[in-house]
């Protein structure tokens, strides 16, 4: 993890009216009247109190809020992931509905921005906040060393962090942090998959530099080690459905290739299931599938695809009210979502049955 990222010694973190008449040496009547382009002082002065704004960081396109104590009724997300990910993934949609949810019914708006990566939202983040039109921010997916953290660690930004988070994370009274259960959902599979006679197994993880996935790999070679003799295999992928039939074809070239995989997502299974024809297979004949999320794209597919399932809405939810309980004042918390559970369909049982299979429940054999 990187370390804090410090503003300019003697530069506050958010410049208001009196640091800017304190620095030009002016009265606060100046600074409005040189920010705001009225009359009332000379063009020498003026250019003085445009120099010390600049140096304080403070930005004119949001200058009435800057220059206020009052709060901007508003919360922001800037998510670091490509573009094109929203147009295959339900999964973002679900999570702002849940946000919108408490957001809205509290008064507070939601501004929201994609970005390519986290040092473009280290950037946004930092104009939010200078700028005060956000009051607190909510960061998702965060990375090893992830830059976002040292930022809103060192600029006291109050923050809830979504998913994909242990307990060695700082925090403080402007954090809270949301704690995601993997281990119950991943021995569920890998049981679920052992009854149905598979002995090779093979996962498709999202990229590496998140957190949540590298915490995963941890769980799923300990799971797998204890059910099935040995770690079984992980290749990463991008969570898109041209990543997941890449990665796919690659496990069916090995000379012992798995017999069922688990994909990180639903996007990537469903276009494996989508694809069975031209990969060559029959599902879950030759190739049982299940996907880490679950989705509409799951339950349309044909077959349908066994799935984790979890309600994302609710999750949304759930970390919008602990920033907003950030906000008013309460100790920062940390809270620990349900396991997500293992729903069993038809592309990982010969019978197409649909139902729900706990934790070390039983089915039927497949072979």
């Amino acid at each position: 993890m990187t370390g804090p990222v410090e503003p300019p010694a003697g530069i506050p973190a958010r410049p208001t009216i009196n640091d800017i008449a304190r620095l030009a040496g002016v009265s606060k009547a100046s600074v409005s009247y040189a920010l705001n382009d009225l009359p009332g002082v000379s063009e020498q002065t003026r250019e003085r109190i445009r120099a010390a704004a600049g140096r304080l960081g403070w930005r004119p396109s949001a200058a009435a809020r800057s220059l206020s104590n009052a709060r901007a009724g508003a919360i922001g997300l800037a998510i670091a992931r490509d573009v094109r990910l929203f147009e295959e993934e339900p999964y973002y949609m679900r999570l702002l509905a849940g946000i919108e949810s408490v957001l809205a019914r509290e008064g507070f708006s939601l501004l929201l921005s994609v970005v390519p990566d986290a040092a473009t939202a280290v950037e946004v983040l930092r104009d939010w906040w200078a700028e005060r039109r956000v009051d607190g921010v909510i960061l998702t997916d965060l990375l090893v060393d992830d830059p976002r953290l040292a930022l809103v660690t060192a600029l006291g930004i109050p923050c809830a962090f979504r998913g994909g988070i242990d307990d060695r994370l700082p925090a403080g009274g402007h954090l809270a942090l949301t704690l995601e259960a993997e281990r119950e959902s991943f021995s569920a599979v890998v049981a679920h998959l052992a009854e149905q006679g598979h002995r090779d197994v093979a996962r498709v993880s999202g990229p590496r530099e998140f957190l949540h996935t590298r915490r995963r790999d941890v769980v799923w070679d300990e799971v797998t080690t204890a059910v099935l003799g040995a770690p079984q295999p992980v290749v990463v992928s991008d969570y898109t459905s041209h990543g997941g039939l890449t990665r796919t074809r690659e496990l069916l070239a090995r000379a012992v290739p798995p017999t069922a995989v688990v994909y990180d997502n639903d996007v990537m299974a469903a276009a494996v299931v989508a694809e069975r024809r031209a990969l060559g297979l029959r599902i879950p004949e030759d190739l049982a599938v299940v996907a880490g999320e679950d989705s509409m794209l799951c339950r349309l597919a044909s077959p349908a695809i066994t799935s984790l399932q979890r309600d994302v809405v609710a999750d949304g939810a759930r970390t919008a009210r602990l920033l907003l309980d950030v906000l008013g004042g309460h100790p920062s918390t940390a809270t620990v979502g349900e396991p997500r559970r293992l729903v069993v369909r038809a592309s990982s049982q010969g019978s197409g049955e649909t139902g729900l299979t706990p934790p070390g429940g039983s089915s039927s054999a497949r072979r």
